[in-house]
């Protein structure tokens, strides 16, 4: 959400709660929580007026898929006036609903929400109230327009093929945000991104310190989220870890059953908007390396990825050493692990071997295997330096 419509969407619903008499909420198109207004009244704090379903959106601020299809159901999407829907007490709902939609010139925007007693608002309230809505649709409206702009202005930066491209997309990005532009900021990177539809793309009101957020290209196929988020301070990543933890979770629910892990990636910290550039691939290099390498995320920054910082750098294809091609073969996979185990573990057998629960003679034996295999002395710096890349880049 802009700064500068917070206000004016908590002071709209403050106006309907007092119209209606009743505690009034807004949600997006998404049932992402916008603002809720709490109305003064006896009862009206009293916890057993609540139920699962609004509990659940104000505390996480959003809810979930299957409460979204099931108040869809009731043609809230379609409707131009109030729609009533009946306690459902099975379906986590406790106590009736009133939903008024919120339209901008045709398109539905938002809804807002109310708990519905006896006797209900009167219908000259409800109109209105629905002339209330039409002012935060005009706001949604602005605050999409908005959010567009910077998608466009963040694909822009992270794309540029040349060098004046670039300056031009930093300098509108610059413009887009005005005195936000030159303070701390990092980049996340999620990575694979489910989907290419903006409709399923979260909200940036929903990650607090978020400022804009588009998709990329991933490869031939797959798809990767970027998300710029300010920072209070360029020593403190907790936001951006908070952040991605939130956009982790809203992939998971966004991708269809049985797709593959996604992680993401932290940039280091920068002030200004002149190295998104070398941000983006910080961040999908973290990303990567989350995937490749499972103890490092779900959530990885880019300063915490050790020797992955220098092998996602390097051309697709150019890290695979053939040297390793045998020992990486599906029938030598345990003699892969006990190498690499070795190795990360600076050749200390005796770690080694508790590492892995086998005899230090067994130890022994397996990397007499992997030398045979490799043509490689494991007694050689040098050699134990191009196996250990080679096995750790066969993850990426």
């Amino acid at each position: 959400m802009t700064s500068e419509h917070r206000g004016d969407y908590q002071e709209l619903v403050d106006e309907i709660s007092e119209l209606l008499g009743a505690p009034a909420t807004l949600e997006s198109r998404d049932f992402e929580l916008i603002a809720f207004g709490v109305y003064d009244s006896e009862g009206d704090l009293d916890p057993s007026a609540l139920d699962p379903v609004r509990t659940r959106s104000i505390l996480t601020r959003r809810s979930t898929a299957a409460v979204r299809a099931w108040f869809e159901g009731f043609g809230i999407t379609r409707a131009t006036g109030p729609v009533r829907i009946p306690r459902t007490p099975e379906a986590g709902v406790h106590r009736g609903r009133i939903c008024l939609p919120v339209r901008h010139r045709g398109a539905v925007l938002g809804y807002v929400w109310l708990l519905e007693d006896d006797p209900g608002p009167s219908d000259r309230r409800l109109e209105a109230a629905m002339r209330v809505t039409a002012r935060i649709g005009a706001l949604l409206a602005d605050e999409a327009q908005h959010g567009a702009d910077l998608t466009r202005e963040l694909r822009a930066v992270l794309t540029a093929e040349r060098d004046w491209q670039h300056d031009m997309a930093v300098a509108e990005l610059r413009t887009a945000l005005g005195p936000r532009a030159d303070g701390p900021h990092t980049l996340v990177c999620v990575a694979p991104w489910p989907s290419a539809d903006p409709e399923d793309a979260p909200s940036v009101r929903t990650v607090p310190g978020a400022t804009a957020l588009c998709t990329l290209p991933r490869g031939a196929s797959d798809l990767a989220l970027a998300l710029l988020l300010r920072l209070r301070a360029t020593d403190v990543l907790t936001p951006a870890t908070t952040a991605a933890g939130r956009l982790l979770e809203r992939a998971r629910e966004a991708g269809p059953g049985g797709r593959g892990p996604v992680a993401a990636g932290i940039a280091g910290p920068r002030t200004g908007l002149a190295e998104l550039g070398t941000a983006w691939r910080e961040a999908s290099a973290a990303a990567r390396a989350a995937l490749a390498e499972p103890r490092l995320g779900p959530v990885a920054r880019w300063d915490a990825i050790g020797p992955y910082r220098l092998l996602t750098a390097l051309p697709a294809g150019a890290a695979h050493d053939p040297v390793a091609g045998l020992l990486l073969a599906p029938a030598h996979r345990e003699l892969a692990r006990t190498a690499e185990t070795y190795l990360d573990l600076a050749g200390q057998a005796g770690r080694t071997a508790a590492e892995l629960g086998i005899h230090r003679q067994t130890l022994y034996y397996r990397l007499s295997r992997v030398e045979r295999l490799t043509g490689l002395d494991l007694d050689d710096g040098e050699d134990r330096l191009l196996l250990h890349m080679a096995l750790k880049s066969a993850r990426l």
